[in-house]
C-alpha cells in the first residue's frame, strides 16, 4: 500500500471512523481502523460489531492495499503532524508515515482479521435533508430510554407514511416511560412501501447527528431486514435494527384534553429554571404547578429552601394543581422549536401534552410529560 493525501482530510476521516471503534475487544482488529486504498480513494472503516462507519477521502494512490492500523496511535500521529501532505507506505505489516520533516514507523494487522461490515439488503429507503434529520434527532433524543430492561425503547422509532396525494413524511418517536417526544418532517424522496417503520439504536443516532451537516444536502436512509444504513456521498454508517414491540404512540397520546392553555416558551422556561435552583440530585422535589385563569404558579420546597415563580398564560386552567419532574418538563420545553407552546391538561394524574402554540395545519412536534404525584402540604 502506498498513497498520499491532505492531512486535514485524513485527520477528519480518522476522527469520524474512530467513533465506532471498539474500546476493548476479544478481536484485536476491532480496536483498529481498516485502511484500504483503491483507484483514487482511501477508505477508512471503524466497527464495533453493533455500528460501523466507513469514510471515503480522495488520495493519490500509487499502490493498492489494505491493513488495520491502531486507531489510537494512528489518530494521534496524524493529529500532531504538520499541516501538509501525508505520505503513507507499507512493507508487509510495517507502516511508514511521513509529513514534512516528521516520520513514524508503526505495526499494522492483516486486513483479513477485520470483520466485514454487514450488508444491508434493500427493503425501503428515504432521502431527507441532513439539517432536518439532525434537528429531528436533537429534538427527540432526550426522551430515548437508557433502561436496558426494555431494549426496544433504547432507540427511536422511524415511521414513514405516504398520503393520498403521494406526499411522504417521516415521524420520529422516542419514549422512556416518563415522557414522549415526537417530530415530523416532509421527505424529499421515498421508495418502497407506502407505510413502513423501524427502530434505530440511540447510540447510532448520536453518531448520525454528528455526521450530518447543517445544509440542504440529502442523507439517504436504507432499511434492510436486520440493519439500517445512513449514507452521504463521503460517509456510510451501518447499524443493527432494534427488534420488539415499540409503544403505540398514537394510543398513548390523549386525543383531547379539557384544559388547554397557551404560554410563551421562553417565559415559562425561565420560571421553571428559577424554581429548579432549589432542586438537586440530593434534594429532589417535584415542581408544584397551579394553573389558574391567565396564570401558572410554580412552587417547590426542599431542604435547601423554597421557591415560587409565576408565568402569564392565555386560557383558564381551572385551578388544576399538578406536579412534574423539573428536568422532564425543561427538556420538552427546550426542544420545542416555537416561540409559544400549548399545554393540554386534564387531571393531576394525566399527562401534559406540549404542542406548538401558533394556529397551523402543520403538526410538526408533540411532547408528552407524565406528572408526579404530589403529597399534601409538600
Amino acid at each position: 500500500m502506498k498513497f498520499s493525501c491532505e492531512k486535514a482530510l485524513l485527520q477528519s476521516a480518522i476522527t469520524i471512523a474512530s467513533r465506532t471503534v471498539a474500546v476493548k475487544s476479544a478481536v484485536p482488529a476491532l480496536e483498529g481502523l481498516l485502511v484500504e486504498t483503491r483507484e483514487d480513494q482511501v477508505r477508512i472503516t471503524g466497527y464495533d460489531l453493533k455500528t460501523g462507519i466507513r469514510t471515503l477521502i480522495p488520495a493519490d494512490v500509487q499502490e493498492p492495499g489494505a491493513l488495520v492500523f491502531s486507531a489510537r496511535l494512528f489518530g494521534e500521529i496524524i493529529r500532531r503532524m504538520p499541516d501538509d501532505v501525508v505520505r503513507i507506505s507499507t512493507e508487509k505489516y510495517t507502516v511508514t508515515l511521513r509529513c514534512g520533516m516528521s516520520e513514524f514507523n508503526i505495526q499494522a494487522i492483516d486486513a483479513g482479521e477485520y470483520p466485514d461490515l454487514p450488508s444491508v439488503d434493500y427493503q425501503n429507503s428515504i432521502s431527507i435533508q441532513q439539517s432536518r434529520l439532525r434537528d429531528m434527532i436533537e429534538r427527540t433524543s432526550f426522551a430515548i430510554s437508557q433502561n436496558e430492561a426494555r431494549p426496544i425503547h433504547t432507540g427511536a422509532l422511524f415511521e414513514v407514511e405516504t398520503d393520498g396525494e403521494g406526499k411522504s413524511q417521516l415521524t420520529m418517536v422516542a419514549v422512556d416511560g416518563y415522557r414522549l417526544a415526537l417530530r415530523r418532517e416532509k421527505l424529499e424522496r421515498k421508495s418502497g412501501a407506502d407505510l413502513f417503520q423501524f427502530v434505530v439504536p440511540g447510540t447510532a443516532l448520536r453518531e448520525v447527528q454528528r455526521l450530518g451537516s447543517d445544509t440542504e444536502e440529502l442523507m439517504e436512509v436504507i432499511q434492510g431486514e436486520r440493519h439500517i444504513m445512513f449514507k452521504t456521498p463521503d460517509v456510510t454508517l451501518v447499524t443493527r435494527r432494534l427488534e420488539g414491540d415499540f409503544l403505540n404512540y398514537r394510543q398513548a397520546i390523549p386525543a383531547s384534553s379539557p384544559i388547554s392553555v397557551l404560554a410563551d416558551t421562553r417565559r415559562l422556561l425561565g420560571s421553571i429554571e428559577r424554581c429548579s435552583l432549589m432542586i438537586s440530585e440530593q434534594q429532589k422535589s417535584p415542581l408544584r404547578c397551579t394553573f389558574t385563569d391567565g396564570l401558572v404558579q410554580i412552587r417547590t420546597s426542599t431542604a435547601l429552601g423554597n421557591a415560587y415563580d409565576e408565568c402569564p398564560i392565555q386560557g383558564d386552567g381551572g385551578g388544576l394543581e399538578i406536579g412534574f419532574n423539573h428536568r422532564y418538563l425543561l427538556d420538552a420545553l427546550k426542544a420545542a422549536p416555537t416561540a409559544s407552546v400549548r399545554l393540554a391538561l386534564n387531571t393531576p394524574v394525566s399527562p401534559c401534552v406540549v404542542t406548538r402554540g401558533e394556529e397551523t395545519d402543520e403538526d410538526t412536534f408533540t411532547y408528552m410529560v407524565l406528572p408526579v404525584r404530589l403529597r399534601a402540604g409538600v
